[in-house]
């Protein structure tokens, strides 16, 4: 395992995150140092997730905070705002047509992003509403899975029951995992040969699953044999992860600073990269409060986009990703 990396992070603070239309960020480079404590400020104001590439080049990534889906154009080094008003979007995914899918709000949806045209492609099962739809993944024959986080302070007769559910290519809605084998789900991949679906269970309190499972995907698009694949507890889970052409897990995991939860600082904040036996293979420091999402972009699927705090990280990687 390397015991120090160098990124390259794209500085969107906060200020620039903030402003409508096109910014122009100046890059530096950061040679990553211990972890140490940061002021949540930044954090409080702007909360970049789910980066993912379309077929221009361009990475698309959410900023919770500020409600919206923002475009960085690496060749020009500059960020625009896609769309203002993201219903709180979180997790996104282009699929196999390069159309953009969205988990936010209680919804998921798909949107053309040439023509702005959005569709939903699921905001209940079995009459209720879906509660918090989180990430977004998906196999070689189209179909998409997510996952479906529990939402607090809510009565239960307004949501639904917590899961992962799976859209197959003529809309159809199954939901293949759910209580009590599964408590709060967070990030989703499957593995480039749709033998293997890996899901993040990342739950804050006390002797709750935090923890990496692994699956045996059916043909079907249903899941047997549920293995613990990692266990983070009792540090921070995985949040976000994404896969390599070997098989190879690169997760967004751990806290540089305590956050009022019972998660304690055992894993260290940054991109922890796990062989598909378990064992970890590198890791990747972040002088961030919490890292959230990852995904393979560039020439070759060889760059790493990584989502922390106020920012968008790149990391120069010699293997080739997916873009799952």
């Amino acid at each position: 395992m390397s015991a120090t990396r160098s990124c390259h992070f794209l500085c969107f603070a906060a200020a620039a995150l903030m402003t409508q239309g096109c910014q122009t960020a100046p890059e530096a480079v950061v040679e990553q140092p211990p972890a140490q404590p940061r002021s949540v400020m930044a954090t409080d104001v702007a909360f970049t997730e789910g980066p993912t590439e379309y077929r221009d080049g361009s990475i698309f990534f959410t900023d919770g905070r500020s409600n919206r889906i923002l475009r960085y154009y690496p060749a020009e080094n500059r960020n625009e705002t896609f769309n203002a008003a993201s219903n709180g979007a979180n997790g996104l995914i282009f699929d196999s047509e390069w159309r953009l899918v969205a988990c936010e709000g209680t919804r998921v949806t798909r949107t053309n992003v040439e023509t702005g045209e959005m569709e939903v492609l699921a905001d209940a099962y079995e009459g209720k509403r879906l509660n918090q739809p989180n990430d977004v993944t998906f196999d070689s024959k189209g179909r998409l899975y997510f996952t479906d986080r529990p939402r607090e302070n809510v009565e239960p007769d307004q949501t639904g029951v917590h899961g992962v559910y799976r859209v197959d290519t003529d809309g159809s809605v199954h939901r293949i995992l759910t209580d009590p084998d599964i408590e709060k789900p967070n990030g989703i991949v499957i593995s480039p040969d749709d033998t293997t679906l890996y899901l993040i269970e990342a739950h804050p309190d006390a002797g709750k699953a935090r923890m990496i499972r692994a699956y045996d995907l059916q043909e079907d698009g249903s899941v047997t044999n549920m293995r613990v694949f990692h266990d983070f507890y009792p540090g921070r889970s995985g949040d976000g992860m994404t896969i390599d052409e070997a098989g190879n897990l690169w997760v967004a995991a751990g806290l540089n600073q305590l956050r009022g939860t019972s998660e304690t600082l055992d894993t260290k904040a940054g991109v922890h990269v796990f062989s598909p036996a378990g064992e970890q293979l590198d890791f990747y420091p972040i002088n961030e409060d919490t890292v959230t999402n990852v995904a393979f972009a560039g020439e070759g699927l060889s760059t790493l986009y990584l989502t922390s705090g106020d920012k968008l990280y790149r990391i120069e990687t010699d293997t080739t990703g997916t873009r799952r």
